[in-house]
């Protein structure tokens, strides 16, 4: 049998032929003769609402280009950002910030533009729809969340498919997301985190341990950590979640199949993921916070000294290249811990107490002793042994420490500082402090202090600049020297009280101090020493604070640096929510009748209270009758049926109740995330009525029916209000009257 010849081939011009071909000479691996295929399962009606969802929230994205609403809030610390400027928002934690800023660094906002008012039209160097751009992308994505949750809680597609166009025809959350705001982001994390653990629950089911488990448990506690970096109302979610993880993980422990040790990994695994990883991811994002604002700014004067030196520029331009450790001799400015209602520092000036003061006591007469809230050269102070009359520092230096008796002599008006037995000026029950006058009557000088270092490591820490924090106390009387907060009349110049409290005891800010300017004082005579304390401190070195000082000081403050109580004209309460009785005029064109309102789809809202409502009477009423061993439904349709309580009714109570408690300023948006999860809960009970409760098939052919038309509504009003939800096209004003259902509706209609 003679070979065959294979085809030819050529290789540099040259041709070759082999019996049989190439593939006799090189063995093909098998797998390269099969067909690769790959198969990709696509899910048609998720793609669907997810290009649904985003069309509704991206379309005509950069419309209106002018500022919007609370746009004037956020967009003033977007551009701080871009000029990495320190700020504080008392409102939450900055990652929605960052997120915002990260739309405007992508888009190439030099932060530039005056958010001074609302309707301000932006102009060329403003990037609008990169800036609304990731607010718009969270509230596109929800839908198709809501689908999977609803399908997750193993009810049907259809029922999710309800769900997620609920949430697509929602007018007030396209509102919220179409701007440059955070609800969306928040509504988006809390969305995600809901889902990831619900699929993290079923994969314990059937493949615990396995790479899904894990990735959508840490997923989860990644997104709850998300959800409460953006505002501090994701925690209610984290809460929730955390507490069914609680109970999952208790009944694994009942479970005797497995073993201890698996149990242990089990609790370990929830441990490390839902409450290691979102504190670490919380840190991380202050990090990246504190990392990028770095310049001094407007907000600084809030924080502590240290934290202050600790930016560039402002304080620091001062404060660099002092010495560390306060000296007897050691020229100081001391300025109070507690900002509120100012930050201020220890003053005095050569007016004296008046002889009475206006209630008729008498005082006496002494110097006063304040706190002033300007930077003042009278707001110098020199630390003095008590046993010397020098007053400059000694070379070596001999370094004041914790519990060293020292005396404070003003450096203008060289009188010390002293309190006694005289009630203080407005505070009467503490004693009046001054700087003590001479008069030759018998009112001896108690101008003795002992300093306390309040966040001392040891008893024998030197008191430093900046980084120390102390209580003067007196010796002859053990009051303590502190700012009551008052402001004194007009011969104290409106300046604050500082008074000797006897009765302090711990630790408050209005009784505690920290050194910020410093030097070492060289002249001895007082002509040399006022040149001296008038002039600029030495600025060479820097002074750092570390990661973890600046976050603990930084939260704190955003956590109990809360604005006053004010009424707002769009301010409403939390039961105007659940009954629209409120709305919000976001935008009005300046020309036309075109505005933006956050207004909700009425037909949603009351329809979702009362699917609420069922639901609650529905769960009682079995729980009632399964106490009595009657089981009206399978145990996996109720199984279904606790876990969407659990989740969804559980979701809307945690984000809606605690409002109630709150005493700040609420507006309607701050509803959104309960109602995310109410929204949620009424197709599950749609289709519970359809598969349960109604027993004929004419039965359920008529609330088919029915359902299909509330559905038709629900489309209907959502098209009805669409040009007040994107503020396009202006509506005259009869239209603009046929849409204000409720006198409480704040829709605008121009008078011609």
């Amino acid at each position: 049998m003679r070979a065959t010849q294979g085809p030819p081939f050529s290789i540099a011009g040259a041709s070759f032929q082999f019996p049989g071909g190439i593939g006799h000479l090189v063995k093909m691996p098998s797998f390269l003769k099969l067909p690769i295929l790959l198969t990709v399962n696509v899910n048609v009606v998720l793609v669907a609402l997810t290009i649904a969802g985003l069309a509704s929230r991206l379309w005509a994205l950069t419309y209106p280009r002018a500022v919007v609403f609370d746009e004037v809030y956020y967009g003033q610390f977007i551009s701080l950002y871009m000029k990495r400027i320190f700020f504080v928002d008392d409102s939450g934690p900055p990652l929605g910030h960052m997120l915002l800023a990260l739309g405007g660094y992508i888009g190439g906002f030099d932060g530039n533009f005056l958010w001074n008012r609302i309707g301000a039209e932006y102009d060329a160097s403003v990037p609008v729809w990169s800036l609304r751009f990731l607010p718009a992308l969270a509230g596109g994505l929800c839908p198709a969340l809501v689908y999977q949750i609803v399908v997750e809680l193993n009810y049907s597609h259809c029922t999710a498919l309800g769900a997620a166009l609920l949430h697509i025809f929602e007018n007030s959350l396209i509102t919220q997301s179409r701007l440059m705001l955070l609800e969306s982001l928040l509504v988006f994390f809390t969305l995600l985190a809901t889902l990831s653990y619900l699929k993290f629950h079923n994969c314990q089911c059937s493949r615990p341990f396995a790479l899904s488990w894990w990735f959508w448990l840490l997923l989860t506690g990644l997104s709850c950590s998300c959800a409460a970096g953006v505002k501090y109302m994701g925690l209610f979610t984290y809460a929730l979640l955390l507490a069914v993880a609680a109970v999952h993980a208790w009944q694994l422990v009942g479970d005797k199949t497995l073993s201890n040790l698996t149990i242990l990994w089990h609790v370990l695994a929830r441990v490390g993921a839902l409450l290691v990883t979102p504190v670490v991811l919380y840190l991380c994002i202050f990090y990246i916070h504190l990392s990028l604002l770095c310049r001094s700014g407007p907000h600084d004067q809030i924080m502590s000294s240290a934290f202050q030196a600790s930016l560039e520029g402002g304080l620091s331009r001062i404060t660099q290249g002092q010495p560390l450790e306060v000296a007897y001799g050691s020229q100081i400015t001391m300025r109070s811990v507690m900002t509120k209602p100012v930050p201020c520092w220890l003053h005095s000036h050569k007016n004296t107490y008046p002889i009475r003061y206006e209630d008729g006591r008498g005082s006496s007469h002494q110097q006063q002793v304040t706190c002033y809230p300007y930077k003042d050269v009278n707001n110098w102070w020199i630390v003095k042994h008590p046993d010397t009359q020098q007053m400059v520092v000694h070379d070596p230096p001999r370094p004041v420490r914790h519990g060293d008796i020292v005396q404070l002599v003003h450096g203008i008006t060289v009188r010390y500082l002293n309190t006694h037995d005289v009630a203080a000026p407005l505070s009467i029950y503490t004693q009046e402090v001054t700087c003590y006058i001479d008069y030759n009557v018998s009112m001896p000088a108690q101008n003795l202090w002992r300093v306390d270092i309040v966040n001392r490591e040891s008893d024998t820490d030197v008191w430093k600049t900046i980084l120390s924090e102390v209580k003067l106390v007196h010796v002859n009387t053990s009051a303590v020297l502190k700012l009551s907060g008052s402001a004194l009349p007009d011969w104290g110049y409106r300046q604050l009280e500082v008074v000797g409290d006897k009765m302090a005891k711990g630790y408050h800010q209005s009784m505690v101090w920290n050194v910020e300017e410093h030097r070492y004082g060289r002249s001895q005579e007082q002509a040399e020493r006022e040149v001296e304390l008038q002039s600029p401190t030495h600025m060479d070195l820097s002074r750092n604070l570390s990661f973890t000082a600046k976050f603990m000081e930084l939260q704190w403050k955003m956590l109990t640096l809360k604005t006053e109580y004010t009424e707002h004209k769009y301010s409403s309460s939390p039961l105007d929510w659940i009954t629209m009785d409120t709305s919000i005029a976001y935008w009005l064109h300046p020309k036309t009748s075109a505005q933006i309102q956050l207004l909700g789809n009425a037909v949603t809202c009351y329809s979702a209270n009362a699917g609420t409502l069922l639901y609650v009477l529905l769960f009682l009423c079995y729980l009632l009758r399964r106490q009595r061993k009657i089981r009206d439904i399978s145990e996996d349709s109720w199984q279904a049926w606790r876990g969407a309580g659990a989740f969804l009714l559980g979701g809307w109570a945690v984000n809606y109740l605690p409002f109630f408690l709150m005493e700040k300023t609420l507006f309607l948006y701050h509803y959104l995330p309960a109602y995310t999860f109410q929204v949620m809960l009424l197709p599950i009970v749609l289709q519970h009525t359809y598969d349960h409760l109604l027993r004929t098939p004419t039965l359920k052919a008529v609330f088919s029916a029915m359902v299909a038309a509330w559905f038709s509504s629900v489309y209907m009003v959502y098209r009805a209000y669409s040009p007040l939800t994107y503020g396009q096209p202006a509506l005259p004003a009869s239209e603009l009257g046929a849409l204000r259902w409720r006198d409480s509706w704040d829709i605008l209609i121009r008078k011609h």
